[in-house]
């Protein structure tokens, strides 16, 4: 699919480390490690999150450089692959994120909504389908992320799925 950017500063804390303090001109060797120590924790725990949240992808691998996340395997169908990149790019500190997932079973692509300040599931759903009743739609197509329809924030990127043809 290629490279997706999201907001450094939305979402949910990975790292433990000050990454503002690791970025930046005058790095010394003991803070580069740290800093390279830190992003391979924040990867196992990115991997770890998308086994919790049951999501079907074989053999995969995350790697974090700076604020860029690489994400490697074989996803079960293009939804799995969506949210495995939406879990890692909707993380503190990941501007963007190369997928390099391959997908088992084929299907349309959804396309991503970055959240502004008054969006609701309802108003994104009028956007994107002509009709704000669609928002139960969306809020599917993103769970286990989602639990609440209504707890979405600024700066969080949601998958739209295709509408179905036969609706």
């Amino acid at each position: 699919m290629g490279i997706f950017s999201f907001i450094k500063d939305a979402g949910k804390r990975i790292f433990g480390l000050d990454k503002a303090r690791t970025q930046g001109a005058g790095k010394t060797d003991k803070l580069e490690k740290e800093e390279r120590k830190e992003n391979e924790k924040a990867a196992r725990k990115l991997e770890q999150t998308i086994f919790d949240l049951n999501l079907k992808v074989e053999d995969l691998k995350i790697s974090i450089e700076d604020d860029m996340a690489v994400v490697s395997g074989k996803a079960l169908d293009q939804s799995t692959r969506e949210k495995i990149i939406l879990v890692v790019g909707n993380s503190e500190g990941i501007a963007q994120v190369d997928d390099r997932l391959d997908v088992e079973n084929a299907e349309p692509e959804a396309v991503f909504h970055t959240v502004e300040r008054g969006d609701t599931l309802s108003k994104i759903s009028k956007e994107h389908y002509g009709d704000p009743n669609q928002y139960p739609l969306i809020f599917e197509a993103n769970k286990p992320m989602l639990q609440d329809p209504d707890k979405i924030y600024p700066g969080q990127v949601l998958r739209i799925p295709p509408l179905d043809p036969k609706r």
